[in-house]
């Protein structure tokens, strides 16, 4: 029976090749020159430190664009609310996202089921399986899919005939 499997995986390697040149361009940058700003990460958070909102700004655009050079879907990304941090700066936190949560999941496999589609959605863990009878009917579900507009990005993996 084919079916294939629905991730949403963020690349971290990747994500920390963009942060290292992050902080070469900060070092270079005129309008960064004796500033305190630097992108940490610490499992899947980055946390934004920046010496005031311009340049949190900033940051946000370095970010965004080092990140879609290296090819990672900045739909990843969860920006918190800034707050206060000690010497008069501002920290964000930066979620990655990694998985389907449980709601997206079960927002999936209700439109799988709406759909009127001859297949079968499974959560498993963070993923989500599908199965049908026919190769015609997965792609049509994928197609499905990608209509609904998630905001984090999918990817189609596992794809077993």
């Amino acid at each position: 029976m084919p079916s294939f499997d629905i991730v949403s995986k963020t690349d971290l390697t990747e994500v920390d090749n963009a942060l290292r040149n992050i902080e070469r361009e900060i070092a270079t940058r005129f309008d960064f020159k004796g500033s305190q700003c630097r992108i940490e990460r610490l499992e899947s958070t980055l946390t934004i430190l920046a010496d005031d909102q311009p340049k949190m700004k900033q940051m946000h655009e370095l970010l965004k664009a080092h990140l879609a050079r290296r090819k990672v879907d900045v739909a990843a990304l969860e920006f918190k609310d800034p707050e206060r941090a000690s010497g008069d700066k501002i920290r964000q936190a930066v979620i990655v996202k990694q998985g389907i949560d449980r709601d997206l999941a079960k927002r999936l496999v209700t439109a799988l089921q709406d759909g009127k589609l001859k297949v079968q959605a499974a959560i498993q863990g963070d993923e989500l399986r599908v199965s049908g009878k026919k190769r015609d009917d997965l792609q049509a579900a994928i197609a499905l899919i990608r209509d609904m507009k998630i905001d984090q990005p999918l990817q189609y993996v596992n794809f077993r005939d």
